[in-house]
């Protein structure tokens, strides 16, 4: 029988209640909850393995985050009708509550852990993503499974200079900040996000509001737990480690991997001659265990000595540059890699760039489509197309590795997200007639290459033509900490990365901060350590502009010759049907007339026109063509006229596309004529001046006589009658 649900509540904001429930749904499960606001609701399980594989190394987290269309009441829109592979939202929301919950697990807790968080009910004001971390976590907390903290994440925005927790879909509209925020009762573990160049302290601002919010989220979960008769957690197999073995390992390797640490070598190298240490090592230890000659080393002494001396380097490397203040490649802790930059390297692309930073690099192209092309972006809830578009691309020779191509992996949709979200901040506006695909190439990578694409991307961007007012460049930080003792690193290695308490990226113009992805993963790290973190890579980010701003100061005026032209324009709503015309008869006469693609549609209640063609003149063509037909005659006025019909009384012009009216024949010359026979014909080109309209059916009276000079009249002579 279904015992009776137990359920912990919390406001967000006035008027917002949150209800986390327990003991109803997916009872199997180690641990399962619902996250109910609004209509909104959650459904998040949580189910571990008893025990870890045999010769498991690893911690294995999946975390799975979907959406059901029947949330929405809607049928998914694929050939099978059932939901598939995760969308990007779906992937990029699983990255965002995997990156809070990794570190809640204990360092010796191997077994397989599986959270599988599913959208069943939408609301289409409340944004899940923003729930979804918290029904994991509450999900864990009402399970045995050993994890040490409880978290929550929310997102904090600034909207009309106020800052709001989980803001409405309809509210985040306006924002100019918007941060996703992950942390425990006490520490801060996850920061990401967008802004229209904020600053440092708006940054930190949002992220002591966000954590308010938090404690009281955790708060709910524990009350939940309690209420379970949740009192401890499952035992787990602990790996059992060999100290002997460790020490040996320790005094043999520790001087060596030092040695080459302070080296200064390129990551190959280093790579290299750690391996020949670790080789070195091995054989030592045939000695010391007195393996036989043509022997192997036992498997447990060889796993567990790669273990330790995996560690070793790990700590050797951290306390030089705590201590020395030496980096691996020997550059100061604030010191940016070399930087070389080059634009227009491609001939085919509307727009190429190759920024490489130390030995990272990022072939980037931008190519120019017309809205046919915008990006259709689906939720359960939400239907919409983007017509900023960035991929990013990372192939295994960029790490001088050999790996099967099984198509884009979560990492980089990740990176390329964070690109695209921090160029799109300089974007032009909707008036902007392109959709604009940016394609990031990682040719090499050791650091960053999700801020090379940011640095490449603006650089492409510029150089296509696209009109962004500022340059946007990007720095990846790192963080080391040690008994009060703390070192901030500029511009990461692949390496320095792996060995950091807190990595964080943040991107943005020379006025502000428009992206930051922040994972932190040391506790009780302080605002003011924060503070200096953030200032640092403020000073790393506005030296890679100064380099960016030599390469290409400003967007090309127009964009490259073998580009495709394109403008937009907007009409009142009632011309809509005049520029298609019947059954699309005038569309479809000025795209073949014109050699153009026009497109029309209705948006916020007037008429959107993009023109979009390879011939300059074509689209200038276009464009009159379609001014002529929304135009207005004004009496006075004076038009460019083409005889259509020649009748006894006059001739019917065109004057305006689709726009005709009459010069009587009387308007034709000063001259009195009796027949317009042999002085206009059908055809004929003239200027006529918009004299007025007949009151009575609306039709347009034209004049040619009046731009006319009117000829002198000779004086009669005198007598004569």
């Amino acid at each position: 029988m279904l015992t009776q649900p137990l359920q912990s509540k919390f406001t967000i904001r006035d008027g917002h209640e949150v209800i986390i429930e327990t003991g109803r749904l997916a009872r199997q499960a180690d641990g399962s909850v619902t996250v109910r606001q609004g209509n909104c609701v959650i459904l998040a399980t949580v189910v571990a393995n008893k025990e870890p594989k045999e010769g498991q190394s690893f911690f294995p987290l999946s975390v799975d985050y979907q959406e059901k269309f029947a949330a929405a009441g809607r049928i998914p829109g694929s050939f099978f009708k059932r939901e598939a592979r995760l969308n990007d939202y779906e992937i990029l929301t699983s990255r965002l509550i995997d990156r809070a919950l990794r570190p809640l697990f204990p360092e010796d807790y191997l077994c397989e852990v599986q959270v599988l968080v599913t959208l069943i009910s939408s609301d289409a004001e409340v944004m899940p993503d923003s729930l979804a971390c918290l029904a994991a976590s509450a999900a864990l907390a009402v399970s045995d499974i050993p994890i040490q903290e409880v978290i929550s994440e929310v997102r904090v925005a600034r909207v009309n200079g106020q800052f709001i927790v989980n803001p409405l879909r309809s509210e985040l509209a306006d924002a100019d900040l918007e941060f996703i925020i992950a942390a425990t009762e006490k520490n801060i573990m996850m920061v990401e996000g967008q802004a229209k160049e904020c600053s440092e302290e708006d940054l930190i601002k949002a992220i002591e509001i966000g954590h308010e919010a938090i404690m009281v989220q955790v708060k709910a979960q524990h009350e939940l737990r309690e209420l379970k008769g949740v009192t401890g957690k499952r035992e787990y197999a602990k790996p059992v480690h060999n100290e002997e073995l460790r020490e040996k390992v320790k005094a043999f390797a520790k001087t060596k991997v030092y040695e080459v640490a302070k080296g200064a070598l390129s990551k190959h190298e280093r790579s290299d001659k750690f391996s020949a240490i670790q080789d070195e090592l091995l054989e030592f230890l045939k000695g010391e265990y007195k393996v036989a000659e043509g022997e192997k080393l036992a498997d447990d002494i060889k796993k567990w000595a790669k273990t330790y001396y995996a560690d070793l380097q790990y700590y050797e490397v951290r306390d030089m540059i705590l201590n020395d203040k030496v980096r691996l490649d020997g550059r100061k802790l604030d010191e940016v890699r070399p930087l070389n930059m080059e634009i227009d390297v491609l001939p085919s692309p509307h727009g190429a760039a190759l920024f490489t930073r130390g030995e990272t690099q990022s072939l980037t192209t931008v190519t120019l489509g017309t809205p046919l092309d915008s990006l259709l972006i689906e939720s359960a809830a939400v239907s919409d197309y983007s017509k900023f578009i960035l991929h990013y691309n990372f192939p295994p020779f960029s790490t001088g590795e050999v790996k099967m191509m099984r198509g884009v992996g979560r990492r980089e949709v990740g990176h390329g997200n964070l690109a695209m979200r921090s160029l799109k901040q300089m974007m032009p506006g909707e008036d902007f007639p392109y959709t604009v695909r940016i394609v990031s190439d990682i040719l090499e990578s050791n650091g960053s290459s999700s801020m090379a694409t940011v640095c490449a991307g603006s650089l492409a961007l510029m150089d296509a033509g696209v009109g962004i007012p500022k340059h946007v460049s990007g720095v990846a930080m790192g963080l080391i900490s040690k008994e009060g003792q703390f070192a901030v690193l500029t511009d990461i290695l692949g390496d320095e990365d792996h060995l950091g308490d807190m990595d964080f990226k943040v991107t943005g113009t020379r006025d502000g901060i428009c992206g930051v992805q922040m994972d932190i993963k040391v506790d009780g790290l302080s605002m003011d350590v924060m503070r200096k973190a953030l200032a640092q890579a403020k000073e790393g980010r506005l030296h890679i502009l100064d380099a960016m701003y030599e390469t290409i100061p400003q967007a090309r005026e127009d964009v490259k010759a073998h580009a495709p032209r394109m403008i937009k324009l907007f009409v009142e709503k009632e011309f809509i049907g005049a520029v298609i015309g019947p059954g699309g008869k005038v569309i479809q006469e000025m795209q073949r007339e014109t050699g153009t693609t026009i497109n029309i549609e209705e948006v916020n209640g007037r008429g959107e026109v993009s023109v979009f063609g390879i011939n300059k003149e074509g689209v200038e063509k276009a464009e009159a063509w379609i001014k002529g037909i929304v135009a207005v005659p004004v009496v006075g006025d004076v038009y460019d006229a083409v005889v259509k019909t020649i009748m006894p009384f006059g001739a019917f012009v065109e004057f305006l596309p689709g726009k005709q009216g009459l010069v009587h024949i009387s308007e034709i010359s000063w001259k009195r004529l009796e027949t317009l026979e042999g002085i206009v014909h059908e055809g004929d080109r003239f200027k006529v001046k918009l004299i007025g309209t007949d009151p009575k059916t609306g039709k347009f009276k034209l004049s040619r006589k009046i731009l006319i000079p009117q000829p002198e009249q000779r004086p009669r002579a005198e007598g004569s009658n």
